[in-house]
């Protein structure tokens, strides 16, 4: 499903993978404009693994995107309340991310996933999580 102003996970803000989307989606649902589908997941799934990676809270951030801080002001405030990655940990961090479901202990899942959209099944260049939004969502 194509959702306007929500960037692929692949997109880097301060060089994090997925952070953008997170914030995307924060906007979107305040905005009423989240599909229910992505609702159940918000602070979870992948935005909880960013935000157990930065060491904040989940509502914390979102009240940040909420009074109008940039992606960039939000990143800096998850540094200063949590903690700032080193740039090696980000690389593992980016690493981990975007080649989740291949060869992992996530691959039944993105497999499942996969299968549960028709539009989708049967295609084989489909490996990651990553893979699969970009897929789901038009970009690839």
């Amino acid at each position: 499903m194509n959702v306007p102003n929500l960037r692929s996970p692949r997109e880097t803000v301060g060089g994090l993978v997925h952070f953008g989307r997170m914030l995307d989606k924060i906007r979107l649902h305040a905005a009423g404009k989240l599909p229910a589908d992505y609702q159940p997941n918000l602070g979870s799934g992948f935005d909880g693994r960013c935000i157990a990676f930065l060491h904040v809270a989940y509502a914390d951030v979102v009240a940040q995107v909420k009074a109008g801080a940039s992606d960039e002001a939000v990143l800096e405030w998850c540094y200063q309340h949590g903690r700032k990655p080193t740039e090696d940990e980000i690389e593992i961090w980016n690493g981990f991310m975007s080649k989740r479901g291949w060869r992992d202990d996530g691959a039944a899942h993105l497999a499942q996933r996969i299968a549960a959209e028709p539009a989708l099944a049967g295609r084989t260049d489909i490996l990651t999580s990553f893979d699969f939004l970009d897929a789901d969502e038009g970009r690839l």
